[in-house]
């Protein structure tokens, strides 16, 4: 029996004229900020999860040729590894709005300078890392 979880993630850094959008978790989900993304699906490229995942999650229509990977973080908890790709999106198309209400309660923008303080600590340190140009980290 394997009792090691191996999970794959895909993150979307989405910036419009010096902010950023960071989806605002539900309160059974956290109640955190996020970025836009999930997990990559079994047969399922990184780019294609996060076009899938950007407009069910957001209303984002984004094309494979325009993600750019930024960053890779490395999670290890016990029994668990998580593995989330930060890619950067260079042009995007759709109109922008929470589209999972279970989920997230809204979709926000955020000033680089003016990031709430509830962000995911995952979140936190990968826009840390990629604004250093750094990219792979740990936690």
């Amino acid at each position: 029996m394997d009792r090691n979880k191996i999970s794959i993630k895909a993150r979307l850094i989405l910036y419009n004229k010096g902010k950023i959008l960071l989806l605002k978790q539900t309160k059974p989900n956290g109640g955190n900020y996020s970025l836009v993304g999930g997990t990559i699906e079994f047969e399922e490229y990184a780019k294609e999860a996060l076009i899938r995942e950007s407009f069910e999650e957001a209303g984002i229509i984004l094309k494979a040729k325009d993600l750019t990977l930024v960053h890779v973080l490395q999670k290890n908890k016990k029994n668990e590894q998580r593995i989330i790709l930060y890619f950067k999106a260079k042009k995007w198309n759709g109109d922008i709005k929470t589209r999972e209400p279970h989920k997230f309660i809204d979709a926000i923008w955020f000033h680089l300078n003016n990031l709430p303080d509830n962000i995911t600590p995952t979140v936190q340190q990968a826009l840390r890392k990629y604004r250093k140009g750094i990219m792979y980290s740990t936690i």
